[in-house]
């Protein structure tokens, strides 16, 4: 059977190492979250976010607008944000409400306060090997990696999904590791052939059981990024766990692998943003 790679448990103790951090600081690290409309979903994912920076010993602000708020009227509190010398960071969740750019939204959020990681800025800088905010999926799928000892050297890695938010940021850190990595896509022809070369396999589809056991090779490490719902409405992610688990060596639950290191990382990204600020 694989080994189960925690992210529960390792998002606890990094949420318990940035809390002791920003003990020490003269100020308060300080995140403001945007809400735009009545996404369900969103609301869930904003509750945490507060309970993750009340558990760090966080400022958190939550500004909740409208379904009718306008692009100029989001991008013009993001911009009173940026101004703001107690808020570090700034997360504007998505998706926003139709008839709203969401790459105008997040292009307005100061680079330096990108805790997100999704400004072309801190994009950019992941590409060329500079410092900058990671996006919080990948960064926390590295941070489970280095954890149980998972070394991404000379190994083979496949990414289902070339999003930015995961897919092709998640690629780069591989590579940074100096993985052998590939990237696939709804136009990968034979994707099974392709993830049974996989020694550290990262599924990021957004569809139940697109990766089954016979797609994975033995021994090798699954991530499974995904959050779907099945046909009884049971959460489950992109990899048919059952089945997959007996094959490899390695894999993330759902829930409790990669959901919770997300949300450990956009604190450990915020209070790097307030270490900076504070000089």
């Amino acid at each position: 059977m694989a080994t189960i790679l925690d992210g529960k448990a390792l998002a606890a103790k990094v949420k318990e190492q940035v809390k002791q951090e920003a003990e020490g600081m003269a100020r308060k690290p300080g995140l403001a979250v945007i809400i735009v409309g009545n996404n369900p979903a969103s609301r869930v994912y904003v509750n945490s976010k507060r309970k993750d920076c009340e558990e760090c010993g966080f400022l958190s602000e939550e500004y909740a607008l409208p379904e009718e708020t306008t692009q100029q009227e989001l991008i013009t509190l993001i911009q009173e944000l940026n101004g703001r010398a107690d808020i570090d960071g700034i997360l504007c969740q998505l998706p926003l409400p139709d008839g709203i750019d969401e790459e105008a939204v997040l292009m307005a959020i100061s680079p330096e306060k990108d805790v997100d990681g999704f400004h072309p800025m801190n994009m950019g800088a992941l590409l060329v090997g500079k410092d900058g905010f990671l996006p919080c999926t990948p960064y926390g799928i590295m941070e489970i990696l280095a954890e149980y000892n998972i070394d991404p050297k000379g190994k083979r890695c496949v990414v289902i999904g070339r999003s930015n938010i995961v897919g092709k940021p998640m690629a780069l850190l591989l590579l940074q590791k100096h993985g052998t990595v590939t990237i696939c896509h709804s136009r990968t022809q034979d994707l099974g052939e392709v993830c049974r070369t996989a020694d550290i396999l990262v599924a990021a589809v957004g569809k139940v059981n697109v990766v089954t056991a016979d797609m994975v090779k033995p021994g090798a490490v699954v991530i499974d990024v995904a959050m779907n719902r099945n046909e009884a409405g049971k959460l489950c992610g992109d990899v048919d766990y059952p089945a997959v688990e007996k094959v490899a060596s390695a894999i993330t639950p759902v829930p409790g692998g990669v959901g919770p290191m997300t949300r450990a990382m956009l604190m450990k990204n915020t209070l790097l943003a307030a270490q900076k600020h504070q000089g």
